[in-house]
């Protein structure tokens, strides 16, 4: 028996001793309960919206003062011609639109009020939320506002979904799935081919020209990339029906900017892990989980704390996921994608900058 309590006593020190097994054991529940808790949501919050009111009566100033004093909805733009709603859609300025038909309080007491809600359903989930969450709104404060006793037909907006009006859930997913793919492929491989070289004492050999060494272990994973990429966007167009509404190939040229930013994060990660076991963890941790749940990939970003709407922004995936939307989904032209993707050159720079400054040209 007391063999066995000296066991168990050792072992404890042994784990008290690794700073990364106590981080591993106690730091990741914490971290889960928190991405799960707050990132996953169906919920919507600070949804931006836009109000185009030819009437501007008293009735649409007290609808439009109800869905401003929501907590789900934040009006943030009013608009003066039909043609300005799909323009600020494409432009990303706002997350849905409430158009009021003329003479609306006139309108409201015989039950010919008109209300439209736009919504852009690229995410058909978040968009029949947020439409189903303004409907209820509208027609709660029409209600309100008639007399007592007064009996006329409750105003029930009508919903008109923009780029997906089939509500397709792959026009969603596909854009997420290119990047989690691209992702752990160029950044887990990458890493992983290069700690192999650490592990099995040949670095020393390779160091020589690491620069060389370095580009020519990336360059293959670029490749595999580009014929991943080929073939998603093949199946999504003829298996899945999504359509590449915008250009192809600015499509391309933006998804081989992303794959040069996640080899750079490849390089980074190798350059300060030492096995393959820990570059595995460190791009589990670092990429699969946030790219799955802060990129916005599954859930919309602006539903989550503004801590962890900070850390989404520092996720390529995340800019490279909104330059595909806008690009495939939405057939935007390619100037209302230059942030992403200045984003993403930014990225790109920093990262492979930091990389070659850490990686050690001889060995300790």
């Amino acid at each position: 028996m007391k063999q066995f309590i000296a066991f168990v006593r050792k072992e404890f020190f042994h784990i008290f001793r690794d700073r990364r097994t106590m981080l591993i054991l106690l730091g990741m529940p914490v971290v889960q309960i928190i991405l799960f808790g707050f990132a996953i949501t169906t919920e919507v919050k600070n949804v931006r919206v836009a109000i185009l009111d030819p009437s501007n009566d008293v009735v649409t100033r007290r609808i439009i003062d109800r869905v401003d004093a929501s907590e789900y909805f934040s009006v943030t733009t009013n608009l003066n011609t039909p043609d300005e709603v799909e323009k600020s859609f494409r432009r990303g300025d706002i997350d849905l639109a409430v158009i009021f038909s003329e003479q609306f309080a006139n309108h409201v007491y015989t039950g010919d009020a008109c209300v439209q809600l736009v919504a852009d359903a690229t995410d058909p989930n978040t968009a029949t939320t947020q439409t189903g969450y303004a409907a209820n709104i509208i027609s709660s404060a029409g209600r309100e506002m008639l007399p007592a006793g007064m009996q006329v037909s409750t105003i029930v907006p009508e919903v008109k979904l923009l780029y997906n009006p089939q509500m397709k859930s792959a026009y969603n997913f596909v854009p997420g799935v290119m990047g989690l793919i691209l992702m752990l492929i160029c950044a887990m491989m990458t890493s992983i081919s290069i700690v192999r070289e650490k592990e099995t004492g040949t670095m020393e050999i390779l160091l020589v020209k690491p620069l060389f060494i370095i580009l020519a272990k990336a360059v293959p994973y670029f490749v595999l990339s580009f014929v991943n990429l080929t073939t998603i966007l093949l199946l999504s167009v003829y298996v899945l029906d999504v359509p590449v509404a915008g250009s192809l190939f600015w499509l391309i040229v933006v998804s081989l900017l992303f794959i040069f930013v996640s080899l750079a994060l490849g390089l980074l990660i190798s350059s300060v892990t030492r096995t393959q076991v820990a570059a595995m963890l460190a791009s589990g941790l670092i990429l699969m989980m946030p790219t799955m749940l802060l990129s916005g990939m599954i859930f919309p970003i602006e539903s989550m704390p503004l801590l962890l709407q900070g850390i989404s922004a520092v996720l390529p995936a995340r800019w490279y996921i909104q330059a595909v939307r806008k690009l495939m989904i939405e057939g935007v032209d390619i100037s209302l994608v230059l942030t992403e993707v200045s984003i993403l050159a930014v990225m790109a720079v920093a990262l492979i900058t930091i990389s070659f400054k850490k990686f050690k040209n001889r060995l300790e």
